[in-house]
């Protein structure tokens, strides 16, 4: 793409994108300055700073001008912060959960847990090395592996969402039922629940949505369809639900 034709930073979604993972940085930094350091606070933070630098990246690899190497670089860099961004995500259930869970339970989740997340994480490496390898050789047609690869990879973290979403629902239920007296007056106990069903659900939602739509992608991260602009969407909400964690 010539320079002429290439138009500004900030007339692309992945600008946008990259301003509001900025933006989701320094509202948990306030929001940390105001109360207190925790991995629970930072972990918002860490997710959203990734999403900002992978935003960012996707624009050098993918819509400016430069030579194969330095954009081959950028978009390894770019799937490794997704990487941090996408599956770190599922680590803010992860943070409650092991603190609450006991004995067998507890060991049971990570388990299963870090066989999934190791899971993602080689099939993001796998992402990573496809794409460089379309980019230096742009002559292999390697779109419809780089698509096939993502539904599992989007597969994988709604599995995680949906672990995490059993057992902390299922201990809330064990603690309600615990305390029912005490939380059936002040209302806490709902009020945890439910905004707990609603940041879990969603997440869980994002995963498979993204699975499904993801597949339409005829381009490298382009919007060319109704299906690839519906998760261009998904991953905008994607982008901006750190807030729900702050």
């Amino acid at each position: 793409m010539s320079a002429s034709t290439l138009p500004t930073y900030f007339e692309h979604s992945w600008a946008i994108l990259s301003s509001i993972g900025i933006a989701n940085v320094l509202f948990g930094l306030t929001v940390i300055g105001i109360t207190n350091l925790s991995q629970i606070s930072l972990h918002p933070v860490i997710v959203s700073a990734a999403g900002a630098i992978a935003n960012g990246l996707c624009y050098y690899a993918f819509y400016a001008d430069y030579s194969r190497t330095p954009t081959a670089v950028a978009s390894a860099f770019a799937d490794m912060t997704w990487l941090v961004q996408e599956v770190g995500l599922t680590f803010y259930s992860y943070l409650i959960l092991i603190r609450v869970l006991q004995d067998r339970h507890r060991i049971i989740f990570m388990s299963l847990f870090w066989v999934f997340v190791v899971a993602a994480t080689v099939v993001r490496c796998f992402i990573a090395a496809t794409r460089v390898k379309s980019i230096l050789d742009p002559s292999l047609s390697l779109q419809s592996t780089i698509d096939h690869l993502h539904i599992g990879y989007f597969s994988l973290i709604a599995v995680i969402e949906c672990l995490s979403s059993f057992f902390l629902l299922r201990k809330f239920a064990q603690a309600h039922r615990a305390s029912q007296d005490v939380f059936s007056k002040s209302g806490l106990f709902s009020y945890l629940l439910r905004s707990t069903e609603i940041r879990l659900a969603t997440l869980a939602l994002i995963g498979v949505s993204r699975a499904i739509t993801y597949s339409s992608q005829s381009a490298a991260q382009s919007a060319t369809s109704v299906a690839s602009q519906i998760d261009r969407f998904v991953y905008t909400m994607e982008t901006m639900f750190p807030v729900m964690l702050l």
